[in-house]
């Protein structure tokens, strides 16, 4: 039987561009991403995935106009008024990964109203990457790690992957085994720079907001004919015993 990822992650583009050939707000592209959200991760429950992170604003998004962040503020607020609850009593977990100090207090105190209110939820964990970018990531583990050895809390020669990786916004979840971008843009945009070491790749030309579920299935099945190595060769994976 196919195996479905374990963890999907989302970079989700073309909000602004699907509102644009339309000629419309970009923010009514942001609204029809939101649409496109909750669509995504109904499903991605019904395919039996069990991680979905998805990239709802980077940290360079700040260089966007400052009247359409306003905008998305607000939409990502009444977003968590709106859908929490909903979220909460179908077994969602709910996580917010990125440097949140940035955003305003009420929007700070609302991701962690819904981080509390699912924290105990096994059936899907939903990792919002908001705020975030995949090489702030990195420096603020390493920042961490080096504050934790100046305070003789930590031995650096102990430094490994794994200890690395517990400092990671993610730590204690696996990486991704998939990463969608939507769009037809064919970069990851500084997103799980460090997690993504190994997993595979899937480039759309779909716009965010048109991104349903035949096209999620459309991506699981493209991964699912893949090979996935991880540094071994496919003799070895067909033959374990082979050396």
């Amino acid at each position: 039987m196919p195996t479905v990822p374990h963890h999907i992650a989302i970079v989700m583009d073309g909000n602004g561009r699907w509102a644009e050939q339309r000629k419309r707000p970009r923010n009514m592209g942001h609204k029809a991403g939101v649409k496109a959200l909750k669509s995504t991760v109904e499903h991605s429950a019904k395919a039996g995935v069990k991680i979905l992170t998805v990239f709802a604003f980077s940290s360079e998004n700040w260089q966007r106009p400052r009247q359409e962040v306003t905008r998305l503020m607000d939409l990502f607020l009444r977003a968590l008024e709106k859908e929490v609850k909903a979220l909460h009593e179908n077994g969602f977990r709910i996580c917010f990964i990125g440097d949140q100090t940035a955003f305003a207090e009420e929007l700070q105190n609302r991701m962690q109203e819904a981080a509390d209110m699912t924290a105990d939820n096994k059936r899907v964990t939903l990792n919002v990457a908001v705020n975030y970018g995949g090489r702030w990531d990195i420096v603020q583990a390493a920042r961490r790690l080096a504050v934790a050895a100046q305070a003789g809390q930590f031995d650096p020669t102990e430094l490994s992957d794994e200890v690395f990786a517990a400092h990671l916004a993610t730590a204690g979840q696996p990486d991704p085994d998939l990463l969608i971008r939507t769009g037809g843009e064919m970069r990851i945009s500084n997103f799980l720079l460090w997690q993504s070491a190994y997993t595979e790749f899937y480039f759309t030309p779909v716009l965010w907001p048109d991104f349903d579920a035949a096209e999620l299935d459309r991506a699981i099945a493209a991964y699912q004919v893949r090979e996935r190595r991880f540094g071994r060769t496919g003799r070895q994976l067909r033959a374990p015993n082979v050396a």
